[in-house]
C-alpha cells in the first residue's frame, strides 16, 4: 500500500512540473487516502496553492512545514508578496531555521529585482487595486459616483492584512486625511472605515496614524453634526484605544517588529482631547455622546482585580469638572454646549463608573470634594440660572453615584431651593426641580423627608399643572413613593385603586404621540414603579396599544428609556429574585406580631404564564433584541441584567423557545452572557442552556455562533451555580458536543470543561450524574478525550463500567453508550475492562438481558467490540452465559429486532472465526479440542 502511495506521489510531482495541477491534485488525493504520510501532505501544497484550496493550513494554521511548502509554491507561481508573508511567518516561528532565513533573503532579492524591472512599487493584484483606487480619488475630474465606489473599495481592501499594509505604505494615510475633509458624508465614512481596517490589531500602524492625523482632527470629525459620521469616528477611536492598550499583549505588533515607544503617554493625550470635548460649544450633541461613550469604555478598569486605577484617578483630577459642566447644562437655558436627550443619562453612567472604580476612602473623598466645589460654586451665584445649573448637576449625580448626589443635596439651602422651585412659574426651572425631587425620592435617606414634604406638592402639581410635561413627572414621583413596599401586597402606600388610576394615566400618556419622547419616557418610568402591583401588571399586558408604544420607544433613539422598559418587563414577568421565607419563621413572626410580606394573588404562577404569553404575542422579543443592540452608555450592566432576566422567563416554557429563537433571541443572549453583572451573566447563560437543550444548535446559533455559546454554558458548571443550572448546562453541552468537532467539542475541551463534567459524574443527584455521563459520551467522540481514558493510573474507565451496572436506566444508557464508543474507537481499552471490576461479565450480561432495547443494543455492541479486540476476551465471554444469550438474540426475528440480532450474529461469527465455537447447520455450540 505504501509503495502505491509513493508511486502516486511521484506521478503527481511529474504532472505538477508539466503544468497539470488538476492531475497532480488527483494523484496526491489518492496518495493521501492510502498513506496519510506527512511528506505527501506538504507536497499537496504544490498543486493546492494554484487551485486556491489551502485546506491543510485551514485545519492547522500552526503547521510550519506546510506554510513553508506553500511559500515555495507561491514563489514558483510568481506571487512573491504572498510568499514573503508565509516565509516571514515561518522565520518568526523558528528564527534559527536556515532554510526559512534563506528563502526569506531570496524572496527579498527577487522582489527588489521585480520592482526595478517592472517599475512598479506594488507587485500583486492587491497592489494594483490600491494604486487604482488612489488614482481615482486624487483625480479632481473624476465623477463623484466613481470616487464613492473607489473609497468603498479601499474599505474592503483594508480589511485584509495585505491590502491594509499596501494602503499604509503608499502614503494612504495622507490621502485618507484629505478624504476626511470631504463635504460628502459617504466618502468621509469610507475614509473612517478604511482607517479602522488599518488600525485593527496593529499597534505600530495605529501609533503612526494617530501622530499623522492628530487627535484634534479626529475629535473634530467625531464632533461633527452628522450622527453616522460621529459614530464611525467613535468606532475608529475605540479601535485605536484597543490597539494601543492590547496590541502588545496579543503579540501582533506589525511585520517589521519595530520597537515601539510606551503607549501610555499617547493614550493619556487621547483621553485629554476627549475630556476637552466635553464643554466645547463647537462639538455637536451626538459627538459629545460619542466622547462620553469612549470614556465609559476606556477609563474604568475592566476588572476590579487589577489594582491599577491610575487612569481613573488621572481622569477625575483632569476632567471631572468638565464632565460636570455637561451634567449641569440645561439646553433650554441656552447657556451651555449642545446636548442630546441621551447626554444627561450618559453623564450619570460615566460619573458612576468613575466613582465605582475608586479603591479607598481618600480617593472617594477627593471625588466628593470636586463635586461639592462645582455645585457650591454655581449655587452661590446670585443668578437663578446658576442655581438651576447646580441643581441639574445634582440631579445627574443622583442618577449615577447616588451617595455623592445625596451629599451635594445636603449642602446648605439646596434641598429647600428644590422644593421652592417645584412651584416656580418658569416651566424649565420647575421641570429641573421636579426631576431632582423624583431622583432623590429613591434614596433611603431622603425618602421619609420627601414623603413628608413632597407628596402633597407632587399631588398638587399633578392635579393643577396645565403642562403635561410637569404633570407626567409629578405622576412619576407619586408612583415612586407609592411603590415603596415593592411586591409586598400588604405594604400599600396609597388608597385602594389609586395605583390603578396612576397606571392608567401613565398608559394614556405613553400612547400619546403628541407628547415628546422624553415625556413619554417618564410614563414608562412610572410604570416601572407601579408594576410592582400585580393588578397593574394584568392591566398593562391587556393593553396592546400601550405595550406596542413601550416597545417602539425601546427601539427609538431615546436610549434613556432602556432601564425603565427593562424594569417594567422584569416586574410583569416576575423575573426578579424572591426569597421564600421558612414557614416556621413566618409563623414565629406572626406570633410576635411582626410584619410578614404577602404575595399578591395575581402573582401566582398561572397568572405569570399568561402574562408571558401575551408579551410574546405583543412582540417583546424583537424589542429586547433591539435594546441589546443599542451602543449607548444607557445600556448599563443593570439594564442588561433586566433584559437577561426577562429572556430567562420567556424561555421557561419549552413551547415558547422556538418563537424566541426565530425573532433573534438566541443571538441577543450571547453578549448578555459575556458582558453583564455576575447575576445577569448567569441568567443569560441559563436561558442559552434552555434554548440549546430543546433546539437544534445549528439553527439556533448558525455558523461560528455555536463557538460563542460554549463558554457561557461551561461557566454554569461552576459550583456556586444551582444544581438546576448545572444540570441544564450539562444537557446543553451534551447537545452541542454531538454537533461538530471543531466548533463545539474542541471549544468545550479548550474551555477546560472535561474535568468539570467528570466532577459532576460523582454528583449524588441522579439526574445531574446521568446528564454528566451523557455529556461525556458525546465528548468521547473526540480523540483528546479518548486519550484521557487511555492514560494509565486513572479510574475513568472503571467508573463508566460500574455505571453500566447501576439501577438508574438513564445513567446506564449514558454509561453503556460511552463504553460502546470508547471500545470501538480505542480497542486497547477492551483488554482493560476485566481489570476494572470482577463483576464486569455480570454487568455486560445484565445489559444483554435488559428489558430496554436501547440497553441491549449498547450491550451487544460492547460485546462485539470486546470480541473483535482479543481472542482471550472472546473465550471468557463464550465460557459464560453470554454465549447462550447471544445465541438467543441472534435467532430473534430480524425484522423486529434487526440491528441487535445482526450484531449478535456478528459476535458469534467472530467466535467461530477464532475457533472457539463451531456452527453446524445453523446450530451454535462450543468447539471441542478436535475441531
Amino acid at each position: 500500500m505504501s509503495q502505491d502511495a509513493a508511486t502516486l506521489r511521484e506521478e503527481g510531482n511529474h504532472l505538477f512540473k508539466s503544468g497539470d495541477a488538476q492531475g497532480a491534485l488527483s494523484c496526491y488525493t489518492k496518495a493521501l487516502k492510502l498513506s496519510g504520510a506527512i511528506p505527501i501532505r506538504h507536497n499537496f501544497y504544490h498543486c493546492l496553492t494554484p487551485l486556491s484550496s489551502p485546506t491543510a493550513l485551514d485545519s492547522d494554521p500552526g503547521d510550519i512545514k506546510a506554510r513553508f511548502r506553500r511559500a515555495q509554491a507561491l514563489q514558483k507561481l510568481g506571487r512573491l508578496d504572498q510568499a514573503f508573508l508565509d516565509a516571514q511567518k515561518c522565520a518568526q516561528l523558528e528564527p534559527k531555521n536556515k532554510a526559512f532565513q534563506e528563502l526569506l533573503r531570496l524572496l527579498g532579492t527577487q522582489i527588489q529585482q521585480k520592482v526595478r524591472s517592472c517599475g512598479f512599487r506594488m507587485l500583486s493584484s492587491t497592489d494594483a487595486r490600491v494604486q487604482q483606487m488612489f488614482k481615482l480619488l486624487l483625480d479632481d475630474s473624476a465623477q463623484l459616483s466613481d470616487k464613492q465606489k473607489a473609497a468603498q473599495n479601499l474599505v474592503v481592501l483594508s480589511r485584509e492584512d495585505a491590502g491594509a499594509e499596501q494602503v499604509f505604505r503608499n502614503d494612504g494615510v495622507k490621502l485618507l486625511q484629505k478624504l476626511l475633509a470631504s463635504h460628502h458624508e459617504d466618502i468621509v465614512l469610507s475614509a473612517l472605515r478604511t482607517l479602522v481596517g488599518l488600525c485593527t490589531g496593529h499597534q505600530s500602524r495605529t501609533m503612526a496614524i494617530v501622530h499623522e492625523l492628530g487627535m484634534p482632527q479626529l475629535c473634530a470629525v467625531m464632533g461633527s453634526g452628522a450622527s453616522a459620521v460621529s459614530l464611525a469616528a467613535c468606532h475608529l477611536l475605540q479601535v485605536m484605544f484597543e490597539a494601543l492598550t492590547e496590541g502588545m499583549k496579543r503579540d501582533i505588533r506589525g511585520k517589521d517588529e519595530a520597537i515601539l515607544p510606551e503607549p501610555s503617554r499617547e493614550l493619556r493625550s487621547m483621553l485629554q482631547h476627549l475630556l476637552d470635548m466635553m464643554p466645547a460649544a463647537t462639538v455637536s450633541g451626538p459627538g459629545r455622546d460619542s466622547a462620553i461613550n469612549l470614556l465609559v469604555k476606556q477609563v474604568p478598569r475592566k476588572s476590579l482585580r487589577n489594582p491599577d486605577n491610575s487612569v481613573t484617578l488621572w481622569t477625575v483630577d483632569h476632567g471631572l469638572k468638565k464632565v460636570l459642566e455637561v451634567a449641569g447644562t440645561v439646553p433650554e437655558l441656552a447657556d451651555g454646549p449642545p446636548l442630546t436627550d441621551n447626554t444627561p443619562m450618559s453623564c450619570s453612567v460615566l460619573l458612576n463608573k468613575l466613582y465605582d472604580d475608586l479603591k479607598c476612602d481618600s480617593e472617594r473623598e477627593n471625588f466628593n470634594r470636586l463635586c461639592e466645589e462645582y455645585v457650591q460654586y454655581y449655587f452661590s451665584q446670585p443668578a437663578l440660572e446658576s442655581k438651576v445649573r447646580a441643581i441639574q448637576a445634582v440631579s445627574v449625580l443622583l442618577q449615577g453615584p447616588s451617595d455623592v448626589g445625596n451629599r451635594t443635596l445636603e449642602l446648605s439651602g439646596v434641598m429647600e431651593t428644590v422644593i421652592a422651585m417645584c412651584a416656580s412659574e418658569n416651566l424649565i426651572h420647575q421641570q429641573v426641580a421636579v426631576e431632582t425631587l423624583i431622583h432623590a425620592a429613591g434614596k433611603a435617606k431622603r425618602a421619609s423627608f420627601i414623603t413628608a414634604n413632597g407628596v402633597a406638592l407632587l399631588k398638587d402639581l399633578y392635579k393643577t399643572s396645565e403642562n403635561d410635561r410637569i404633570r407626567v413627572r409629578a405622576l412619576v414621583g407619586l408612583c415612586k413613593l407609592g411603590s415603596a413596599g415593592g411586591t409586598d401586597f400588604s405594604m400599600k402606600q396609597f388608597a385602594e385603586g389609586s395605583t390603578l388610576k396612576l397606571a392608567k394615566q401613565c398608559r394614556k400618556w405613553l400612547c400619546n404621540d403628541s407628547l415628546p419622547a422624553t415625556s413619554r419616557r417618564w410614563a414608562v418610568e412610572g410604570l416601572a414603579y407601579l408594576t410592582f402591583d400585580a393588578d397593574v401588571k394584568e392591566d398593562l399586558v391587556e393593553d396592546k396599544k400601550a405595550l406596542n408604544a413601550m416597545f417602539e420607544l425601546a427601539k427609538s433613539e431615546d436610549k434613556t428609556v432602556l432601564f425603565a422598559v427593562g424594569s417594567t418587563l422584569v416586574n410583569c414577568t416576575n423575573s426578579y429574585d424572591v426569597e421564600k421565607p421558612d414557614p416556621q419563621l413566618v409563623e414565629l413572626a406572626k406570633y410576635a406580631k411582626q410584619h410578614v410580606p404577602e404575595e399578591h394573588p395575581k402573582d401566582a404562577q398561572s397568572f405569570v404564564e399568561k402574562r408571558l404569553l401575551k408579551l410574546l404575542q405583543a412582540g417583546v422579543v424583537s424589542a429586547l433584541v433591539c435594546m441589546v443592540k443599542q451602543e449607548s452608555p444607557a445600556l448599563t450592566d443593570a439594564c442588561k441584567e433586566c433584559i437577561a432576566r426577562v429572556f430567562l422567563a420567556l424561555v421557561e416554557r419549552q413551547e415558547d423557545r422556538g418563537m424566541v429563537v426565530a425573532q433573534g433571541g438566541g443571538k441577543a443572549l450571547i453578549p448578555l452572557a459575556t458582558e453583564n453583572t455576575d447575576v445577569g451573566k448567569v441568567k443569560a447563560s441559563q436561558a442559552l442552556a434552555k434554548i440549546t437543550i430543546t433546539s437544534n444548535p445549528e439553527i439556533a446559533f448558525p455558523g461560528e455562533r455555536i463557538y460563542e455559546v460554549v463558554r457561557p454554558l461551561v461557566n454554569l458548571l461552576h459550583l456556586e451555580c444551582t444544581l438546576l443550572q448545572n444540570f441544564e448546562a450539562l444537557m446543553a453541552l451534551t447537545n452541542l458536543a454531538g454537533i461538530n468537532e471543531r466548533l463545539s467539542r474542541q471549544k468545550i475541551i479548550k474551555e477546560k470543561a472535561v474535568s468539570k463534567v467528570e466532577g459532576y459524574m460523582f454528583e449524588e443527584h441522579e439526574l445531574v450524574r446521568a446528564a454528566a455521563t451523557e455529556c461525556m459520551c458525546n465528548l468521547a467522540l473526540s480523540t483528546e478525550v479518548q486519550k484521557l481514558f487511555l492514560a494509565t493510573g486513572n479510574d475513568r474507565l472503571k467508573l463508566v463500567v460500574l455505571f453500566c451496572g447501576e439501577e438508574d436506566e438513564r445513567l446506564r444508557k449514558a454509561a453503556a453508550g460511552t463504553l460502546a464508543m470508547l471500545t470501538a474507537e480505542q480497542p486497547e481499552l477492551c483488554a482493560r475492562i476485566p481489570g476494572t471490576t470482577s463483576h464486569w461479565l455480570e454487568i455486560l450480561q445484565a445489559l444483554l438481558l435488559s428489558d430496554s432495547q436501547d440497553l441491549r443494543h449498547r450491550g451487544v455492541v460492547i460485546a462485539l467490540n470486546i470480541m473483535q479486540a482479543e481472542r482471550d476476551l472472546t473465550e471468557k465471554l463464550m465460557e459464560s452465559e453470554a454465549l447462550e444469550i447471544l445465541s438467543v438474540m441472534a435467532k430473534e426475528d430480524t425484522d423486529a429486532r434487526g440491528p441487535i440480532s445482526k450484531i449478535a450474529q456478528q459476535c458469534l461469527e467472530v467466535a467461530v472465526r477464532y475457533g472457539i465455537i463451531k456452527s453446524a447447520e445453523g446450530r451454535v455450540g462450543k468447539a471441542t479440542s478436535d475441531s
